[in-house]
């Protein structure tokens, strides 16, 4: 028993790691099976549709969100933090095609709902401690926020990676009163 749960958790972490550095519109489910050395059967039976693999895919991207949320919650000058947190957070939607799809997704797993559900009041206590520093514009809401930075990521990859930094000078200017 102990056996095929390993050899589950072995062939998981092959089809993982044959769709890592992927565009997710480049993702299929045969051709995965394949590098994976894997049945396709067996790449259903572990992501019944491409939302979960996706989801699989930007699990630890979620947990480091968690982490870089905490990390400027800790940070002393809130607005510096808040700079830092949406830079990072662009930073890693943008090198993690579908992070933006899990995060916005309604029909995310449990385990991908309680990291959202743990981030989401980190990231409003951000912007709390940045409006209460005086260096948030009135009346942005996490949602608000959310949807900036989703803009932002669109952006670069429509420019192929440039004009980043613009971007998001402009974003964080329009966040400041």
């Amino acid at each position: 028993m102990s056996s095929l749960r390993s050899d589950a958790a072995r062939s998981r972490q092959q089809i993982l790691r044959a769709a890592r550095g992927r565009a997710i519109d480049d993702l299929r489910f045969n051709e995965l099976a394949r590098e994976a050395g894997v049945g396709v059967g067996t790449v259903y039976r572990h992501f019944p549709n491409m939302p979960a693999l996706v989801e699989a895919l930007n699990h630890d991207a979620l947990e480091l969100l968690v982490e870089r949320a905490r990390a400027a919650l800790d940070a002393t000058d809130p607005a510096a933090a808040l700079d830092a947190f949406v830079r990072e957070a662009v930073q890693l939607q943008v090198e993690r095609d579908g992070l933006q799809s899990v995060l916005l997704s309604p029909d995310a797993s449990p385990d991908a709902r309680a990291l959202r559900d743990e981030l989401m009041p980190l990231v409003q206590r951000i912007l709390d401690r940045a409006a209460e520093a005086g260096a948030l514009r009135t009346g942005i809401s996490v949602d608000q926020l959310q949807r900036l930075v989703c803009g932002v990521e669109h952006a670069v990859r429509l420019g192929g990676g440039r004009d980043r930094d613009l971007f998001l000078g402009v974003v964080l200017a329009g966040l400041r009163p």
